[in-house]
């Protein structure tokens, strides 16, 4: 799925109209607490800043409802940038309005102008076509960089872009759609999937969609639960969504599809609660599933050893409580080394991400997903609205 680039567009002396997603998260003083996803779109807007554009930048923060609300300020956010680009960076009160067109008008080639909040406006997540207008009136050029919001029909994604002859991607946006478009449709073989996380109804569409790609996925998480139900096994109190039962027991007998071997149970999910390692089809009535047991962290290891292509989204245990943590531990390091050794590794999913941040391994595969939610329906074969909108090549 080819899409023009930023590179194709003739920046110097344009205003850009850059789509970011600095949906960052905030500490109780609204100090920034993790940077990046700015980071992240900083290629392009220094490639915009360095070909003579003007980037006038906008984004979402949180969910204020259409109302403003100064604790979801992206103030803060154009403090961070500023740093990090080494420049001054103008902040707008709005993202609409005379104040904005006036800012706009005054800017030159080298100045960057930070919008605010987009969904201080109720406008945005109706995907308001004057509003997108509005938006679309102050600009000459429009750069979609936010894939984390590419699944969002909203004003800023979808409807704004049909106001432009050219509307483009930015470096980001183009680096997720290679590799996630890559693993869907030309993967190096064998491909693997490693699918996690708590619950089966984010990931079913997943699944059914990559088992037509796949040559081996590996089910994991508090999800397998509900597979091992499908299979008649008794769960114990681990987690279970029975309106799945029937769609899991599809899945599972599908000769792609493995789940681990044995688990680790515990009475409480709870640091310091008392465990032990069972197999898959013995989990005791008073216990839980917390995560994949050693039997199965060698066993999913021995399939990453094998993979040219690794697709991971979700974790296999509840990583944040230590003890809980080592299946998921051994599959981000296994991951890490095949990418050493040259296969291609995309994760995906807040809670992996943070997984790898935890075991200082995001820079370790070959790429990382900033979005969550736009990248599983990337995977489960949808249409995300933002990428639709960007023009073809």
């Amino acid at each position: 799925m080819a899409k023009l680039s930023v590179k194709d567009l003739e920046l110097a002396g344009k205003k850009v109209f850059v789509r970011v997603d600095f949906n960052v998260p905030l500490d109780e003083n609204l100090n920034i607490a993790d940077d990046t996803r700015i980071k992240a779109a900083l290629p392009t807007i220094s490639y915009i800043i360095d070909k003579g554009g003007m980037p006038v930048i906008a984004s979402h923060l949180g969910r204020p409802k259409g109302k403003v609300d100064a604790k979801l300020s992206l103030e803060p956010v154009a403090h961070r940038l500023e740093m990090l680009l080494n420049r001054d960076v103008r902040f707008a009160r709005d993202c609409v309005g005379d104040e904005v067109k006036k800012l706009v008008a005054e800017m030159r080639p080298g100045d960057v102008l930070l919008l605010e909040n987009l969904r201080f406006h109720i406008e945005e997540t109706k995907n308001d076509e004057g509003f997108a207008h509005e938006l679309s009136s102050i600009a000459d050029l429009y750069v979609n960089d936010a894939f984390g919001a590419a699944h969002r029909s909203h004003a800023s994604v979808d409807a704004i872009a049909y106001n432009f002859s050219d509307p483009a991607a930015g470096f980001l946006m183009e680096k997720e759609l290679q590799y996630l478009d890559g693993a869907l449709r030309e993967p190096k073989r064998p491909l693997l999937a490693i699918i996690g996380g708590a619950k089966v109804s984010t990931k079913i569409g997943v699944i059914k969609n990559l088992l037509n790609t796949v040559d081996r996925l590996f089910i994991g998480g508090g999800m397998c639960f509900t597979f091992y139900r499908a299979k008649g096994y008794a769960i114990g109190k681990s987690l279970c969504e029975e309106e799945l039962l029937q769609e899991a027991e599809a899945a599972v007998n599908n000769s792609k599809v493995y789940l681990p071997e044995d688990v680790l149970v515990a009475t409480e999910a709870a640091a310091g609660s008392p465990t032990q390692t069972v197999a898959a089809d013995a989990i005791p009535d008073d216990f839980m599933g917390v995560d994949i047991g050693a039997k199965s962290v060698a066993q999913v290891i021995d399939f990453i050893k094998e993979a040219k292509t690794i697709v991971w989204n979700g974790p296999m245990g509840i990583f944040e409580i230590g003890g809980f943590a080592k299946g998921t531990e051994f599959v981000a390091k296994a991951v890490a080394t095949a990418t050493k050794a040259g296969a291609v590794s995309i994760v995906g999913g807040g809670d992996t991400i943070a997984a790898l941040k935890k075991f200082d391994l995001v820079d370790a595969v070959s790429h990382a997903s900033t979005g969550g939610g736009a990248s599983l329906e990337y995977l489960e074969g949808k249409k995300l609205p933002g990428i639709e909108a960007l023009k073809e090549i």
